[in-house]
């Protein structure tokens, strides 16, 4: 433990950040760092309570409660507030390959289930989490660890988001080559093209670990999509194990009427062009520009908060987000105890430099879209919505139900539909034969990982269902794990 009095003495304190108007004019990362002073008090805050729930990394009503890959939270919280950085970063990276990228854009449910948030703000645990492993790249502690030798097994994984990255970096460090395929022209998957450069820089954040997995002798093959560019087969008989990471990256659609209008795309065509268009220096063939339109996104989850934030940065002339659930309540509800994950009203860095600039969040609850109304040349100029209520049907399952006289025209000239994903892609899993379950996904249990094809494993969302990085990250390492024993009888891997 730190300070015993710590969570007594010390108040909650986030670094500074640049104003929401300010930081709209350009895609960097809008946190200033906190001085370590600062950082100390935070982390003394910490309780040591008998049983931390922050690292316990548990499901309940279907939210993680607790850090998923089970960090050691209250072991480098003690280190951080005694000022001992190089042994915190050994901690944290003990169950963390990536702490840089969860540190930025995990949603952090260990601070949810944090005892002190009982009756207090919690711990800053995410914070400190990310302070710590930049203080270790700006002293030079994270360098390039090469395996002291090789088994002479090949593993192939099969895309290079956070649960594929967490595959490869695991089977390299058990001695095995890894060889990892991604689609795109540049590794990282959900990292590099689902995440927008302000929330997560590209350049000093995700290519600077993928120089180290390189370094370390993971082999990265971008634009080659296993099973078109490569057979998949001919892919799983090369390799003495294969991991499948393909995320699940088949989006939900809104089929309405005039759903066939030009000016209607998914979120992810937008963000992924517009990161490209970044890292390119100049915009792609594919580019979605929002500058001097009004926008509608449809769907109030991160993805819908991302395509706001890239939408002011582009100067749009409005911004609005339409989610079909209620608002959430200001302070946790009666059947949302601690340690759930707390349902509460948040504004995220998009609806507050929305705000800013519009002057009010953009999301409107409990609304629908129910037609898109298009121009003489076939582009959306319209979408009408209508307000609805949560009522049971016969069966007892919540559905909404428009509500007569809400209806609604409001003016877009681009439509960005962010309602989630269905489940992964699945030709590259029917020309492999394998057993899916009832959402669509690979049927691996977790923890064994193995699908029904012998020596292929699956991790992330291509097993689990969409999720965050940090339940990618768990993935990645347990089918790592089961790889790893699979070819070599036994384990040593975390």
């Amino acid at each position: 433990m730190g300070k015993p009095t710590g969570f007594l003495e010390f108040l909650r304190e986030l670094p500074s950040e640049l104003s929401p108007l300010d930081r709209v004019h350009n895609w960097d990362e809008f946190h200033f760092p906190m001085p370590e002073d600062k950082l100390r008090e935070q982390a003394a805050r910490c309780m040591d309570c008998g049983t931390p729930f922050c690292h316990t990394g548990t499901l309940i009503s279907g939210m993680a409660s607790g850090c998923p890959i089970n960090n050691l939270i209250p072991e480098w919280n003690d280190l951080s507030y005694r000022g001992l950085w190089r042994e915190a970063l050994d901690r944290l990276h003990k169950t963390n390959n990536f702490p840089e990228f969860t540190g930025r854009v995990c949603p952090a449910p260990c601070e949810g289930s944090c005892v002190l948030g009982i009756h207090n703000p919690p711990v800053t645990i995410k914070n400190i989490e990310c302070s710590i492993v930049d203080k270790g790249w700006e002293e030079g502690w994270i360098t390039p660890e090469t395996p002291a030798k090789r088994t002479g097994k090949k593993v192939a994984v099969i895309g290079s988001g956070p649960a594929g990255l967490a595959a490869a970096d695991q089977l390299n460090k058990a001695g095995h080559s890894v060889t990892v395929y991604e689609r795109a022209d540049r590794p990282g998957g959900l990292l590099m093209y689902g995440i927008p450069n302000m929330k997560l820089d590209k350049e000093e954040v995700v290519l600077r670990r993928l120089r180290v997995l390189e370094s370390e002798g993971v082999k990265f093959i971008c634009n080659t999509e296993v099973g078109k560019d490569i057979g998949a087969e001919e892919l799983v008989r090369e390799y003495d194990a294969t991991v499948l990471c393909t995320g699940a990256t088949k989006p939900r659609d809104l089929n309405i009427e005039g759903r066939e209008l030009k000016g209607i795309h998914f979120a992810m065509e937008f963000l992924t062009a517009n990161t490209k268009a970044i890292l390119d220096r100049q915009p792609g063939s594919d580019f979605i520009s929002a500058e001097g339109k009004d926008v509608v996104i449809i769907g109030g989850g991160d993805t819908g908060t991302d395509c706001v934030g890239t939408s002011l940065r582009h100067n749009c002339n409005s911004v609005t987000q339409l989610e079909i659930m209620p608002r959430p309540p200001e302070q946790r509800a009666a059947d949302n105890p601690w340690p759930e994950w707390p349902k509460i009203y948040r504004m995220d860095y998009g609806q507050e430099e929305a705000a800013a600039r519009f002057g009010d969040d953009p999301r409107v609850y409990t609304t629908t879209a129910t037609k898109f109304e298009g121009d003489e040349n076939g582009h959306v100029k319209a979408i009408h919505t209508v307000q609805v209520e949560w009522t049971r049907n016969e069966k007892g399952q919540f559905i909404p139900k428009p509500i007569e006289g809400t209806e609604k025209v409001l003016p877009a000239q681009l439509v960005l539909l962010a309602m989630g994903f269905l489940g992964p892609e699945q030709p590259l899993l029917d020309d492999l034969g394998l057993d899916r379950d009832a959402r669509s996904n690979v049927k691996a249990d977790h923890g064994k990982f193995a699908t029904s094809l012998p020596g292929v494993f699956a991790a992330g969302d291509c097993r689990r269902g969409q999720s965050l990085v940090v339940w990618a990250i768990n993935e990645g390492r347990g089918a790592a794990r089961e790889c790893d024993r699979y070819l070599m009888g036994a384990t040593d891997l975390p």
